[in-house]
């Protein structure tokens, strides 16, 4: 190697400091010692700061420069080392520079982190008492109130890990929180609880599996700060889209409590997932960082290279655009912003193992200029990347700024939160009128939305609830969010949530607005795991989970925001229904087609429909059907013989018919089956006016039938009779002996 450069840290001794490389950015241990890398364009200096367990500091002058990239080599610096960087440089807010060594500042790509940010006004540039004052200047050193980088040792034994890879079509997301999920369940350890060796412990993803989910979608995991206003208020950020360590997972989920110990329990955590056959998907917010606006602290990008990393307002470089709400946005034009987001996604799936991202306000990423640009750079990026386009990408696919709804509209690559598919179930059976035609393009893929530039259905990520907003119990027990708690008067969170309490607000001892309720759950449920898409349910929504209509539990790191597990054995009924009809999904691909359903013209023999749209008399939709605007009930035929689409082994698959009855009006409807074109005779399956959703009475009935449907309810029939188009033979009935529950699953029917 090259001669070592002897540091110029006047207290510590020498050290040996060799130059090293400007690749990879960040720290990466070799074995043998520690490759140190930093970009910043407005540097005029940079320190690398090694910090010892008793806080003591060594500062090694970087005089190393490659395009921007200061670096050099330690040997013998092994994992666990804590360090920082001190950025010199201009100091001059309104063109946009905030360089200012008296921060300890971590490092963006650091793969680990310790300590806490504890809100001491060192951590500022300015004077706190007076912000308005240019001149106002904190000089306070922050090296004791702030976090620590830490390098970590990049080895671990995967064994034979292997990504599962579940394709859209087959795939059940079930979004959780790390925390959340393991708090309150009594089969994991306390010690374990809240981290993501109790996240990996077998009572979680056995549940899972039991449950049939193929992918658990985490919300961030990423390394987050936790808000000095929400401190201050006795909180504490739970939801975590505060993200200042995009390499390193959150060190407060870990069990260990070493420096550095959370990136192997990650990874060990990943490993036991993909042993189960699940796949886990990241929930990462690449829009913004922890620093926040003009007013924030001073801890990474801001002292590192302000101008680069966040947009900036023209004519204003004092302050900062704000597309997330967040108080900053980061500045995707730039290349070396971009390449931290490329690396960092990189990272996760190559030595993290993770199968998938969910992009937090995903539009932010799009904004090259000021509107939305579905060819931004960034996508083209993801695109010819051949790691990162491999993996499942998910965009929220809006953020607050003017234009930002960008729902239909991203890359063919990706699939998107449909946030029109939730608004548009809601209203469906909250019984709000001219809802019907977009209900059942809602409930088909929405082909309006993704197949104008060559997506599938499974492009739709079909979810009712979500972590933002109402659980599913909620949002049949609340017409109005209730957010006390968090300590803003009731302000925060989204005052319309299409959601109605089924006559009286809150908790009730009313027998009847009970079983209403319980039924309107079963029934979001069933149009939510039988809709064409790729499905998304929120975590403990099976249980009944309530958060007592707070709509808005970012800042409860408590009981209101975790799974309480005491709910599987009082709502056994509801995980027990949801269960079944994902394992109808399962064994039923009719329910979840690779490609969208043609209907063909009205009055076409239906041996080639794919579909067919049927009022409660029977007939076939009109027009006029579908433009009368208090229309709220609908037959649906799904016809299993004409899917014709290839397994993964080339087989034309084919499957059961069956029609799905939807009644949002609030009294019984008298619905006549179809004729014997669509089939001589139908089974009952599934019947969500019945606490378990199976039939009371599992009745076998001809073609042209009465079946009276309860107001508000869902039901699923299989047909058990073959069709008799007007040019054939009688054909037989299919033999049919399912009566009890265990025949149903015997049938792979659920």
């Amino acid at each position: 190697m090259n001669e070592p450069v002897v540091s110029q840290a006047s207290a510590a001794p020498k050290r040996r400091v060799w130059p090293g490389h400007a690749y990879p950015l960040g720290s990466s241990y070799d074995g043998a010692g520690t490759n140190f890398a930093i970009f910043s364009d407005v540097a005029e200096k940079v320190e690398l700061c090694l910090i010892d367990e008793d806080g003591k500091e060594e500062r090694i002058n970087l005089e190393e420069v490659d395009a921007h990239i200061w670096h050099a080599y330690l040997p013998a610096v092994a994992p666990g080392q804590r360090y920082g960087y001190r950025v010199h440089g201009p100091y001059d807010p309104a063109n946009g520079k905030r360089c200012d060594p008296n921060k300890l500042l971590v490092d963006p790509y650091a793969r680990a982190f310790t300590g806490e940010f504890d809100g001491h006004p060192s951590l500022f540039s300015y004077d706190i008492t007076n912000p308005d004052d240019p001149n106002a200047r904190n000089t306070e050193d922050s090296l004791d109130h702030t976090m620590k980088s830490v390098v970590v040792n990049p080895f671990f034994d995967w064994g034979s890990d292997r990504a599962p890879k579940t394709p859209y079509h087959e795939t059940v997301i079930y979004e959780a929180h790390v925390k959340g999920m393991t708090m309150t369940h009594p089969d994991v350890p306390e010690e374990l609880r809240g981290t993501y060796a109790g996240l990996a412990h077998p009572a979680i993803i056995g549940y899972l599996k039991d449950l049939g989910v193929t992918a658990i979608e985490l919300m961030p995991v990423h390394q987050f700060l936790q808000d000095d206003r929400l401190r201050d208020l006795g909180l504490r950020n739970y939801w975590g889209y505060n993200t200042f360590g995009f390499f390193a997972p959150q060190h407060d989920y870990a069990a260990t409590k070493t420096a550095g110990g959370a990136v192997s329990e990650f990874k060990g955590m990943v490993r036991a997932f993909h042993e189960a056959g699940i796949e886990v998907i990241l929930d990462v917010v690449y829009n913004h960082t922890a620093e926040g606006n003009h007013l924030g602290p001073t801890i990474a990008f801001r002292g590192i290279d302000n101008e680069a990393y966040y947009r900036l307002v023209d004519g204003d470089k004092r302050h900062y655009m704000d597309y997330t709400g967040t108080g900053n946005s980061l500045n995707v034009r730039d290349p070396h912003p971009l390449q931290m987001i490329m690396d960092s996604l990189r990272y996760w799936v190559t030595e993290m193992h993770v199968d998938g991202f969910r992009f937090d306000l995903a539009s932010t990423l799009a904004r090259e200029l000021h509107d939305v640009d579905k060819l931004a750079t960034f996508f083209d990026l993801v695109q010819q990347d051949p790691v990162v386009s491999q993996v499942k990408l998910i965009a929220e696919p809006w953020d607050v700024g003017e234009g930002g709804y960008q729902v239909g509209n991203f890359p063919p690559l990706w699939t998107e939160w449909n946030g029109k598919y939730r608004d548009t179930v809601r209203d469906f059976w909250r019984g709000e009128p001219a809802t019907l035609g977009e209900f059942a393009s809602r409930i088909t893929g929405s082909s309006d939305l993704y197949a104008n530039n060559g997506r599938r259905p499974t492009a739709s990520i079909n979810f009712v609830t979500a972590h933002d907003g109402f659980t599913l119990n909620d949002l049949v027990s609340y017409n109005e969010k209730h957010n006390e708690a968090n300590g803003e008067g009731n302000r925060d969170g989204e005052s319309h949530n299409r959601s109605w309490n089924c006559g009286v607000e809150g908790p009730t001892e009313d027998p009847e607005i009970l079983e209403l309720r319980a039924r309107q759950r079963r029934n979001f449920l069933t149009t939510l795991l039988l809709s064409q898409g790729t499905p998304m349910i929120a975590h403990g929504d099976e249980i009944a989970r309530t958060q007592g209509g707070n709509n808005n539990v970012y800042c409860q790191d408590n009981e209101i925001a975790w799974v309480d597990w005491e709910l599987l054995e009082k709502n056994s009924d509801l995980h027990e229904f949801t269960r079944r009809l994902i394992r109808i999904r399962a064994n039923h691909p009719v329910f979840r087609r690779r490609r969208f359903l043609a209907g063909g013209p009205l009055g076409e023999d239906v041996r080639d429909r794919d579909i067919a749209w049927l009022t409660p008399s029977g007939r076939p939709m009109t027009q006029d059907d579908w433009g009368f605007h208090m229309a709220k009930s609908v037959m649906v035929y799904l016809n299993g013989q004409a899917i014709g689409e290839p397994d993964s082994r080339g087989q034309r698959v084919e499957d059961d018919s069956w029609l799905i009855i939807f009644n949002a009006h609030y009294e019984e409807i008298d619905f006549s089956l179809p004729s014997a074109q669509f089939g001589q005779s139908w089974k009952l399956i599934v019947d969500t006016d019945e606490a378990t959703g199976y039939p009371a009475d599992p009745v076998t009935l001809d073609a042209e039938a009465t079946l009276t449907v309860p107001g508000r309810a869902t039901m699923l029939l299989r047909q058990v009779g073959l069709p008799l188009y007007s040019n054939d033979a009688e054909q037989p009935a299919k033999e049919e002996t399912v009566d009890t529950a265990d025949d149903y699953a015997d049938k792979g029917i659920g």
